[in-house]
């Protein structure tokens, strides 16, 4: 097994986890808040798709999948094209609403176009600098493990969202 193959293998688990916690769920369900403040599983999908999308084509140097396939123009969200999420305010994120069919094929495009880059890596390739502007320099490993990190979380925290709505509806 290469550190491709693990990459990809760690991406395959994050969409495992965004399909079982959106898939069949409607808008009142995705846009479930546990307080006012709170993300929706709306927000986290979009979020976290935001974000992998952002950084593995920043890496990759190559056009995101939300410009380039027209996913900004399908949501039709009142937010700016580079919104990745970051920074959201509760009033943010209540502006993401979103079918989970919508949610699901955005991440999906995205998926293919990691999965396309991250198993053309070699171990070498993982060593490149892609952010400088830290100390130490961000690598391509480390970037990608980050996204890997951030995006399951996001994703688990949306099951567990799915788990209280089950629970209490």
């Amino acid at each position: 097994m290469t550190s491709a193959d693990v990459l990809a293998d760690a991406y395959e688990r994050i969409r495992e986890v965004v399909h079982e916690a959106a898939d069949g769920l409607d808008e009142r369900a995705l846009t479930y808040r546990v307080d006012p403040a709170a993300n929706t599983i709306a927000w986290l999908i979009w979020h976290l798709t935001r974000v992998q999308d952002d950084h593995v084509a920043d890496a990759a140097e190559i056009e995101q999948v939300w410009t380039a396939q027209g996913w900004y123009d399908r949501f039709a969200l009142p937010i700016g094209k580079g919104a990745t999420g970051y920074g959201d305010s509760p009033a943010d994120v209540a502006r993401v609403r979103a079918p989970a069919d919508l949610l699901t094929g955005y991440y999906d495009a995205v998926h293919e176009q990691t999965l396309r880059y991250v198993r053309g890596l070699t171990d070498a390739d993982l060593a490149r600098v892609v952010d400088p502007n830290w100390d130490p320099p961000v690598t391509l490993g480390v970037r990608l493990v980050s996204v890997v990190s951030d995006d399951l979380q996001h994703a688990g925290q949306a099951a567990f969202l799915r788990g209280v709505i089950g629970r209490t509806r």
